[in-house]
C-alpha cells in the first residue's frame, strides 16, 4: 500500500512539476527562442490548458478502461512530447510539444488519484488524498529546484529531456508494481469532450490575446462569443444526452460545488503567483535560477507541514482560502520590499494551501459514487488545471497592461469573489440541505 501510494505520488509529482520548472525557465527561453508575451503565455498554457480540458474524459476513461492501462498510456504520450519538445529550435514547435505532453499528463493524474484511493481501506482514504495533495504541493520546490539547477548548469533542452527519462522509468515500475484494476461502466463521451476542449481553448485564447489584439477586436470578442457558445452547448448537450461525460446536476450537491470550485479558485492563485515569481526573484533581486527555486521554500514547506494534518473540513477551508487572499494582498505590497518580506506572503499562501486543498480535494471524491473515482479524480485535477491556465492567462495579461502589484491585487480580488460561493456551498452542505453526506 506504501510503495504504491509512494509511486503514485512521484507520477503526480512529475507532471505538477514541469509546469513550475519551466515558469523558472522563462527568461532562459526568451533568449533562446525571442517569443511575444503572447506566445511566452502559451508555452505555459499549452500543457496546463490541454491538461485542463483532457482531465474529465481521461477521468472517465480510467474507469472504463482501467486505471492502470490509462497510466501507462499517459505516460507513454508525456515522454513522447517532452522529449519531442527538446528537438524544437522555435517557438511554435514547442508549443505543439508542450501540449502534447499536457495530453499525457491529463491521463497521468486523475489515475494517480484513482489508483491510490482504491489502495486505501475507506477509513484512510482521506489521509492518502492528504498526502497525494502535499505531493502535487512538493510538486513546486521540486521542479523550481530541478529546474533551477538545469537551466543555470544545462541546455533548456534538458528541462524536457530528464522529465521524459523519469516517464519511463516510472512506466516500467507502474508495469511491475501496480496491479490492474478493476474496469468500470463509464461514458466516453466524444461530443462532449469536443465541445468541452474546444470552449476552454477559446476563453483562454481570448484572455491571453487581449492585450495584444485589442479587447474589442474581432478576433477576441469572436473568441469570447466562441466560448460561451460552445460551453453553453456543453451543458445543454450534457443534460440531453442519456450517458453525459460530467452532469451538470451533479452541482447540486453543495459539497462537491464547493470542492470543484474551491480547487479552482485556489489554483488560480498559486498559478498566477508561480507565472511571475521566478521572473521577478531573477530580475527585480538578482537571483540565480538556483537560488530562485531555493526561495520558493516559505510557500512549500507550511503547505506539506499542514497537508497530513487531521483538521475539521470547513474551518479549514475557510481559514486557508482567506490566508491565500492576505498573501496576494501582501505580495502586491511586498514588490518594492527585501525578500524577507516578500517570503512572508509566500508563507502565507502555502498555509492557505496546505489547510484548504486536502479538505477542498475530499470533498470532490467523496461527493460522487465509488464506481465514479476515476471521474472523481479527473474532476478534481481538472478544476486544478483549468484554474491555474486561467490564472497564469489573468496575471500574464495584467502584467503586460498594469505591472505585477495590479496583476497580485487583482488575483486576489478573483480568489475572494470565487471564495464567496464556496463558503455558501460549504454552509449548505453543512446544514444538510442537499442530502448528502459529508
Amino acid at each position: 500500500m506504501k510503495q504504491t501510494r509512494r509511486t503514485m505520488c512521484a507520477a503526480a509529482i512529475l507532471v505538477v512539476s514541469l509546469v513550475a520548472a519551466v515558469n523558472l525557465a522563462l527568461p532562459a527561453l526568451t533568449n533562446a527562442l525571442h517569443p511575444t508575451q503572447s506566445q511566452l503565455i502559451w508555452i505555459v498554457d499549452a500543457y496546463v490548458l490541454t491538461f485542463a480540458c483532457l482531465l474529465i474524459p481521461a477521468g472517465a476513461a480510467g474507469d472504463r478502461l482501467g486505471a492502470k492501462g490509462t497510466m501507462l498510456t499517459g505516460l507513454a504520450i508525456f515522454a513522447t512530447g517532452s522529449l519531442a519538445a527538446t528537438l524544437t529550435q522555435h517557438t511554435t514547435p514547442l508549443i505543439a510539444a508542450r501540449a502534447l505532453s499536457g495530453a499525457g499528463a491529463a491521463m497521468i493524474m486523475p489515475a494517480s488519484l484513482s489508483i491510490t484511493v482504491a489502495a486505501h481501506p475507506p477509513e484512510q482514504r482521506a489521509r492518502a488524498i492528504g498526502i497525494w495533495s502535499a505531493a502535487t504541493g512538493a510538486a513546486g520546490i521540486i521542479g523550481n529546484i530541478g529546474g533551477g539547477l538545469i537551466i543555470q548548469y544545462l541546455p533548456w533542452q534538458a528541462l524536457f529531456a530528464i522529465p521524459a527519462l523519469i516517464a519511463l522509468l516510472l512506466a516500467a515500475t507502474i508495469a511491475h508494481l501496480i496491479p490492474r484494476q478493476p474496469r468500470r461502466q463509464a461514458t466516453i463521451d466524444p461530443i462532449g469532450t469536443l465541445l468541452l476542449i474546444l470552449g476552454c481553448l477559446a476563453l483562454v485564447y481570448a484572455i491571453i490575446e487581449g492585450p495584444e489584439a485589442g479587447w474589442t477586436s474581432t478576433p477576441v470578442l469572436s473568441a469570447f462569443a466562441t466560448a460561451t457558445t460552445v460551453l453553453t452547448g456543453f451543458v445543454l448537450h450534457q443534460l440531453r444526452t442519456p450517458h453525459p461525460l460530467l452532469d451538470p446536476r451533479l452541482f447540486t450537491r453543495p459539497q462537491l460545488r464547493a470542492g470543484t470550485l474551491g480547487v479552482s479558485v485556489l489554483f488560480f492563485g498559486l498559478f498566477a503567483l508561480f507565472f511571475v515569481n521566478a521572473r521577478f526573484l531573477q530580475e527585480t533581486h538578482g537571483f540565480s535560477p538556483v537560488i530562485t527555486g531555493i526561495a520558493i521554500l516559505p510557500l512549500v514547506i507550511p503547505m506539506i507541514a499542514l497537508s497530513g494534518r487531521p483538521t475539521p473540513p470547513t474551518p479549514a477551508i475557510i481559514g486557508g482560502l482567506t490566508a491565500v487572499i492576505t498573501g496576494l494582498a501582501w505580495l502586491a505590497w511586498a514588490t518594492t520590499q527585501p525578500y524577507p518580506l516578500y517570503a512572508v506572503g509566500l508563507a502565507l499562501m502555502g498555509a492557505g494551501m496546505g489547510l484548504a486543498l486536502p479538505a477542498l480535494s475530499t470533498k470532490i471524491i467523496t461527493g460522487l459514487p465509488q464506481e465514479r473515482a476515476g471521474l472523481g479524480s479527473g474532476l478534481n485535477s481538472a478544476a486544478r488545471e483549468l484554474g491555474s491556465a486561467v490564472g497564469v492567462a489573468i496575471m500574464g495579461t495584467t502584467l503586460a497592461t498594469s505591472g505585477l502589484r495590479a496583476g497580485f491585487l487583482i488575483v486576489a480580488l478573483c480568489v475572494a469573489a470565487g471564495a464567496a460561493p464556496v463558503i455558501h456551498a460549504l454552509s449548505k452542505a453543512s446544514s444538510g440541505s442537499s442530502g448528502v453526506g459529508l
